[in-house]
């Protein structure tokens, strides 16, 4: 067009921007030699680019400069703030909006709604629903829906998101996806693949993402009939397996224990980045085969695939299962030094257990660097384990002061204690009462063990103490009836198949 002679008009840079997103300041800079610096729509543009690229304190310094604000202006920056986590200020710039006058449109009440999720402020976004959709002045379109229902989800109000999401006038694959997604971060697996089959009653073709969700729901519930028939679907749809997808089909099949299987996949897998290698590392070192996942993870670099932190994470949990202490620590000092990998939080939990396996419990608290919950859980297990109660107290104190609420340390720390042959009978029963204490006053409650079985298509859960299924009544009616015989007598029989039948 500059070799034609034909001058660019106020259109110009706005296309040159969304087509350039990578030098959206080279081009400002290029329309401000045509006079095009100060224009609204050209200014609007830069800011929403600015803002999707991540670049938000250089929109906002647009937004503060611009002659003239509209809804288009206020949205962009919102959605800025929602990309990169900083909801609240999204949510004051909604409230400015409003009270500047302009009109909020519905591309704004989704940005409050997504803005109002990240800070679980359900209420507020009960009153965005309620001002602006119920009463009409915004459309309730699938996009505002669909916002709604996310909005719940985050605030884990999973009856109000069904609601919201039953209210729908229309219901497309976003909205679906944006539920069963929710649902899954909520651990609702059973509903997620509940909610799966009613999608494909309703007609609605599943997308990638979809049977990515249903195939990791299908792997944490441990049902394999539907992993398998759920890769039967994508084979009879003639899907292509993304990286998407073959990693959801690795996980699932490694959960089972299934690893040729993941092997399979994984060569059936069209685009092998990073995701499926780590599926693959993690599952194959979750099966008890330390020294494999390690050959697996020098096969990807290899293979000029550059590792993420989850995979740091999967290779050093495999080194801490096979005892592969120095393994672990190169691997370790490779992160950061060769990668650019920062260590965080489960990377130098892995690397307490490692050592703490090791019993080289001193190098751990030596060497650590992060204040976490979770750290200093896996070093007071490492204690237990290995029966060193000087620095059991020292880490049990430090967890109890950071885990307050967790009924699992105290009783650690209490088992700890008990192996201190200390003599200290007296004194030792008074630190059980004082934490006994502390747990009660503290709120503090010991999670039941839970467990879940799949029979004939059906779901059966179980918790410790819980005799509400019919199962769980006929164990504890056949244990109450034996206990008055039981003592002095030959319980073998116990081990008889046909009693456990």
């Amino acid at each position: 067009m500059h070799r034609e002679g034909v001058s660019p008009n106020k259109h110009t840079f706005p296309l040159l921007l969304k087509s350039k997103t990578h030098i959206p300041f080279q081009i400002f800079a290029h329309s401000s030699k045509f006079g095009f610096a100060s224009d609204h729509f050209f200014l609007n543009t830069l800011l929403s680019v600015s803002a999707k690229c991540g670049f938000i304190e250089s929109a906002r310094k647009v937004f503060d400069e611009m002659p003239q604000r509209d809804v288009v202006g206020y949205t962009a920056l919102m959605d800025g703030y929602v990309r990169t986590g900083r909801a609240r200020e999204a949510l004051n710039l909604f409230l400015e909006m409003r009270a500047s006058g302009v009109a909020v449109d519905e591309v704004a009440v989704v940005s409050a709604f997504s803005a109002a999720g990240i800070l679980c402020c359900v209420w507020l976004g009960r009153w965005i629903h309620g001002f602006y959709v119920e009463s009409g002045r915004v459309v309730r379109d699938v996009y505002v829906s669909t916002a709604r229902v996310n909005m719940y989800l985050k605030c884990g109000c999973c009856d109000d998101a069904m609601r919201a999401f039953l209210d729908m006038p229309y219901r497309n694959s976003v909205s679906w996806n944006a539920l069963l997604a929710g649902f899954v971060q909520l651990n609702k697996f059973k509903d997620v693949l509940l909610l799966f089959d009613a999608m494909l009653l309703e007609k609605v073709e599943p997308n990638e993402a979809t049977l990515a969700t249903a195939l990791k729901a299908s792997a944490h519930l441990g049902s394999l009939e539907k992993g398998m028939w759920l890769e039967s679907y994508i084979g009879t749809r003639k899907l292509e397996l993304t990286s998407v997808l073959g990693t959801a089909l690795i996980d699932m099949y490694a959960k089972y224990g299934c690893v040729e299987e993941a092997f399979r996949v994984f060569e059936m897998t069209c685009v092998k980045d990073v995701y499926p290698w780590t599926a693959l590392i993690h599952g194959v070192a979750m099966n008890g085969d330390a020294m494999d996942a390690l050959s697996l993870f020098s096969e990807m670099l290899s293979s000029g695939v550059r590792p993420n932190e989850v995979t740091f994470i999967a290779v050093l949990s495999a080194c801490s299962h096979g005892g592969l202490v120095s393994e672990g620590r190169e691997v370790f000092e490779a992160m950061e030094r060769d990668y650019g990998v920062r260590p965080g939080v489960d990377h130098y939990g892995c690397m307490v257990d490692m050592l703490g396996r090791a019993g080289r419990l001193r190098e751990t608290v030596e060497g650590m660097a992060e204040e976490s919950e979770e750290v200093w859980g896996a070093l007071l297990g490492a204690c237990v384990i290995h029966g060193d109660v000087e620095m059991g107290r020292y880490v049990g104190d430090r967890v109890i002061e950071l885990q307050l609420y967790r009924g699992g340390r105290y009783d650690a720390l209490a088992n700890l204690y008990g192996r201190s042959g200390d003599g200290e009978g007296a004194g030792g029963v008074r630190r059980r009462r004082r934490r006994r204490r502390r747990m009660k006053e503290g709120g503090v409650e010991k999670a039941p063990g839970c467990s879940w079985i799949e029979s004939d298509g059906e779901f059966h859960h179980f918790l410790v103490f819980d005799t509400s299924h019919i199962a769980s009544q006929a164990v504890y009616t056949t244990l109450d009836n034996l206990t008055p015989h039981m003592e002095g007598e030959d319980l073998s029989f116990l081990m008889d198949p046909i009693f456990h039948s």
